[in-house]
Parts: C-alpha cells; structure tokens; sequence
C-alpha cells in the first residue's frame, strides 16, 4: 500500500469512507425512526377516538336510517310496495353522501398526506449532494 501525500495509505482512506457511509445511513434511518414513531403516536390516539365515533355513528345511522325509510314509507301508505321506496330512498340519499364525503376524505389525504416529509427533504438533498461531490473531480 504506498502512502498519500498526507501520510495515509489507501486502506485507511477506504476504512474511514465506510465508516462515514456508516454513519450517514444510521442517521437516516434514525431520522425516519423517529419521524414515522411521531407519527403512528398521533395517529393511535386519533385511531381510538375514530374508533369510538365509528361506533355511536354508526349507531345513529341504523335508527336514522330507519326513522327515515319509515317516514318515507308513510307517505306510500297506499302502496304495497311502501317499505322498498323507502328503503330506497334512503340508500340513494346515503349513497350520494357517501360519496361526497369520500371525494373530501381523499382531498385532504392528498393535501395533507401521511408520508415522512422531512426525511425524504433530507434524503433529495443528500442525493443533490452526492450527485454534485460525484461530478467535482479530487
């Protein structure tokens, strides 16, 4: 191994790269870690308070929906068929809401999204930093 002009030899140059490589990724992967462990602890909190809501909606829903398939219903009171336009009424209505809200829900999931912002900031620049460090010649 012959020796650079400030006195280290080849080997030792490619021992302390690695070691920087290392040191680089475990900082990355670190960031991440930490950056998705705030996020899923907001998110169990938020999960358990949906869940809970999920559940009295839910709830609501089934005696509205049949509050309103009833009331429909009396007004086919001569009809046979009474109980399926009301029920269908309903479902139409549900439907369209339904779907209204879903259009919101993936707006804001596309606004606000759940992805590791900061860490993939970081990583882009680390890219534009190897890419420039790849092209300036030694």
């Amino acid at each position: 191994m012959s020796s650079a002009a400030n006195g280290r030899t080849l080997a030792e140059v490619m021992s302390d790269a690695k070691e920087e490589l290392t040191q680089f990724v475990q900082t990355r992967f670190e960031l991440l870690k930490t950056e998705l462990e705030q996020k899923f602890k907001l998110l169990k909190v938020a999960g358990l308070l949906a869940a809970v809501a999920a559940v009295l909606i839910a709830t609501a829903y089934l005696f509205l929906t049949v509050a309103l398939a009833a009331f429909v219903a009396a007004t086919f009171a001569d009809s046979p068929y009474r109980w399926v336009f009301g029920f269908l009424a309903v479902g139409v209505l549900w439907g369209l809401l339904g779907g209204i809200a879903g259009y919101f829900a993936k707006r804001e999931f596309a606004l606000k999204g759940i992805a590791p912002s900061r860490t993939i900031a970081v990583l882009k620049g680390d890219k534009l930093w190897i890419q420039s460090e790849a092209k300036n010649p030694l």
